[in-house]
């Protein structure tokens, strides 16, 4: 069996990124269009791969970018990023085996067992007089963070990946701007 597919890159390995709640992830900022995306990326050693979506307003085209490492990521996408037509950047999903490291608030976010990110998490927020929340996924959220945290499984275990977002004046909360595959990331 190939186990390849499940193969988590360690920290070390990673690039490392910051990230500034409704403002960046890494080089990405929120707002940026899809070729902004692509070149940033390309300067980190990224090749794309872009699709149009699924529509969640018939009036406004979405894409999606996906972002591999030309010589590690044959398998899976290491960020997939999700733009919405004349508004941009909205939506930046980070794998949890072969994403960048996404620290805020000095808290590694990507590839991390969810119980021990959720702690820390929690505390942060608790410490800081912010909102904890569950999502429909059932999963522990955040939403003066504006990320939220999936789960998802790397051989006999279960690493957490996370789905930044910004949604300005177009959307509500993470459920409306995020489109569906992302929930389904596995």
């Amino acid at each position: 069996m190939d186990m390849g597919y499940w193969a988590v890159l360690a920290d070390s390995e990673r690039e490392q990124w910051d990230y500034v709640p409704c403002q960046t992830v890494g080089p990405l900022s929120f707002g940026d269009d899809r070729h902004e995306a692509v070149a940033i990326m390309a300067g980190h050693g990224f090749a794309a791969e872009e699709r149009e979506i699924e529509r969640w307003n018939p009036r406004l085209a979405q894409w999606c970018v996906e972002f591999r490492r030309a010589e590690s990521d044959g398998h899976r996408s290491a960020v997939k990023c999700y733009f919405v037509e004349d508004v941009g950047l909205t939506c930046v999903l980070v794998d949890g085996l072969r994403g960048p490291q996404v620290t805020s608030e000095g808290i590694r976010l990507i590839g991390r067992v969810p119980s021990e990110l959720d702690a820390e998490m929690e505390a942060c927020a608790v410490e800081r007089g912010l909102g904890i929340s569950y999502c429909l996924t059932g999963d522990l959220c955040w939403p003066d963070f504006a990320f939220d945290r999936g789960g998802q499984r790397a051989g006999d275990t279960v690493l957490s990946w996370a789905s930044f977002y910004n949604t300005g004046e177009i959307a509500g909360s993470s459920w409306d701007i995020t489109p569906a595959e992302v929930w389904h990331h596995w």
